[in-house]
């Protein structure tokens, strides 16, 4: 097997910036179960100091919950979007003001919002507006001799650490677990390129029998018949790799939310399955709880 050539030496390296968000509480401030209860939960934006990349993402008391720091820009659309779509993960981010200036993190996923990952102290020092920096790389990252095959929201930091390699032709990737296409829910309609894809986790034994409630924050799965160049759409053949960014929700039709890296249309990938092939694990970032 043979390491695929890329075009690296070709990306734009830039810097993006947004500001640590507040938590979020959804508007009537239940948010309902299948089964019609109700309840009030915490889950997106702000700083999250005890759910971290690697944690599982299924049994917390919270909804969409989000492991590290969250961060946006608001100040108009064209920044907003600038951070979020030059934005890939595993890029270097550096906070800029507040207590914590100067301490450097990674990028760990897309939700609403982008999602930075600190050691434990920093986190405690960080605080909802503090300014972080994120030195983008990786939009644009293809591979030279795979014109099937297109990644998104991949850096070469993740790139190289994936170790992904090519065997007759086809990219051979290592995945902690496969998710059937049938449960992939919420964010079909939104562009791979920006935020994520909710699985639908309402059937608990039914997660349970597949194994899925084991999934952890920065695992990376695969998805056979999903077609990930423009939105996300059913073709039979395809395969879609990504990596699990938030927590499991109780709405119907959301659950654990998946990114995408990177996607085939014609079945030019191969996984297989590795319960370790987990961000944590793969940029050291440190042991899970």
């Amino acid at each position: 097997m043979a390491e695929p050539a890329t075009n690296r030496s070709s990306l734009v390296r830039m810097a993006v910036a947004g500001s640590v968000t507040t938590p979020s509480v959804r508007p009537g401030q239940y948010i309902p179960h299948p089964n019609g209860r109700a309840a009030v939960l915490p889950g997106m934006f702000g700083v999250t100091y005890n759910v971290r990349c690697g944690d599982r993402a299924f049994g917390w008391a919270g909804d969409h919950v989000e492991p590290g720091v969250s961060i946006d820009d608001d100040a108009d659309g064209g920044r907003h979007h600038a951070l979020h779509y030059l934005t890939c993960i595993g890029n270097d981010c550096v906070v800029t003001s507040g207590m914590a200036a100067g301490a450097r993190g990674v990028v760990i996923g897309e939700h609403a919002r982008i999602l930075c990952q600190f050691d434990d102290e920093t986190h405690r020092l960080i605080a909802p507006g503090d300014r972080i920096q994120v030195l983008t790389e990786g939009r644009g990252l293809a591979f030279a001799d795979l014109p099937g095959i297109e990644m998104k929201k991949m850096s070469p930091r993740l790139f190289e650490a994936m170790g992904l390699r090519v065997e007759d032709g086809r990219l051979q990737v290592r995945v902690a677990m496969e998710l059937p296409i049938r449960i992939m829910g919420s964010g079909a309609e939104l562009n791979a390129e920006y935020v994520d894809q909710d699985l639908m986790s309402g059937d608990r034994p039914l997660m349970a029998d597949l194994g899925i409630d084991r999934m952890r924050l920065g695992d990376l799965i695969a998805i056979r018949h999903a077609d990930h160049h423009f939105g996300r759409s059913y073709r039979e053949g395809a395969v879609s790799i990504a990596l699990c960014i938030h927590g499991d929700s109780i709405m119907t039709g959301h659950g654990p939310g998946i990114l995408t890296l990177i996607t085939a249309r014609q079945g030019e990938i191969d996984f297989t399955i590795d319960p370790a092939a987990n961000l944590s694990d793969l940029l050291n970032l440190g042991a899970a709880q």
